[in-house]
């Protein structure tokens, strides 16, 4: 893969996205026997174009191009990932399905565009999820599978790789930038300090994570864990991190459904501190939205950001 000088972008001068029409032609670069009939764009990660296209037999692939070289990394990295979850998958070590790549395609400006089938599923509603045997379980089972892989196909595919001190600072790093934009309460600052501060909240195993365990990342179907997308995030790091999103969002009943069938499912849970920690990081994730909104200069994720951040700082108050 070619990439620039002139920083991570240097390759892709301006930011202009790519239309249906471009979009279909590259993915009939990429696999010369898609008879293109329709085509519609959808959403991506960032620095990266998508669509859905429809061939003459009425089956739909989607392509994605990277339009900076940052997403061309992180696209040839998931590529590269992509590859060994398959083989993990044949191998019974997971049993949902992940994005197979039916052809690529050099782009002339670096970088590659890549075509897969659309994965069966619909995304997950957390607020639907109810406790016992069912659905959040079968997703809690489903994390600790990824979390069961050997971390040796992380480093392989040019992911990052945190040890336990570096994600805790991290999160230093993270608070401090929230800090500084003097939206988050006070309160809510000294709680996170302390709980950073705390150094046996942070002796833990780091493990392969998915790293953006997002609803739209994980697709249901027949109450089941059907396929997991959105691998651009993976890396080693804190398991904590990917139940996270899980505890923020669904019930709070639903809490103790997660834990237990996680941990039933990992061969080795020495962490006596896990379920601490997850709440401390679904908590900072509204810090991590909220920066979200002021790099991107977006006043309503910054005023959501900061109604959240306030209703948790009086839910703390309250003992909540």
């Amino acid at each position: 893969m070619a990439i620039c000088g002139a920083g991570l972008d240097g390759c892709y001068r301006v930011r202009v996205p790519r239309s249906s029409y471009v979009l279909a032609a590259l993915a009939a670069a990429a696999v010369p026997e898609i008879d293109v009939r329709s085509v519609r764009v959808v959403s991506a990660p960032a620095g990266c174009d998508a669509a859905v296209i429809t061939d003459g037999d009425g089956h739909e692939w989607v392509v994605r191009a990277p339009s900076t070289v940052r997403a061309g990394v992180a696209l040839e990295a998931e590529m590269t990932l992509l590859e060994s979850l398959e083989i993990f998958r044949e191998e019974g070590k997971v049993e949902f399905e992940v994005p197979h790549i039916a052809g690529w395609a050099d782009l002339p400006e670096g970088g590659r565009v890549v075509v897969h089938k659309p994965l069966p599923g619909v995304p997950v509603d957390p607020g639907t999820l109810r406790p016992g045997p069912g659905p959040a379980a079968e997703i809690a089972r489903t994390i600790a599978s990824i979390h069961e892989l050997p971390s040796g196909f992380i480093e392989a595919a040019g992911l990052p790789v945190y040890n336990a001190a570096e994600c805790q600072q991290r999160h230093v790093s993270e608070i401090d930038e929230a800090a500084a934009t003097g939206k988050v309460p006070a309160a809510l600052l000294r709680r996170w300090e302390a709980s950073l501060e705390n150094v046996a909240l942070w002796r833990f195993q780091p493990v392969p994570i998915h790293g953006d365990v997002a609803p739209e990342n994980v697709l249901m179907r027949g109450g089941g864990v059907a396929a997991i997308t959105g691998w651009g995030e993976a890396r080693l790091a804190d398991p904590a991190e990917d139940l996270a999103w899980l505890v923020a969002s669904a019930p709070a009943e639903v809490t103790d459904t997660f834990l237990e069938a996680y941990q039933m499912r990992r061969s080795e849970m020495r962490d006596p501190h896990f379920a601490e920690r997850i709440h401390l990081l679904g908590e900072l994730a509204l810090a991590q939205w909220l920066l979200y909104g002021v790099r991107s200069s977006q006043d309503d994720v910054v005023n959501e950001a900061v109604a959240m951040l306030e209703e948790l700082s009086e839910a703390v108050a309250d003992g909540g």
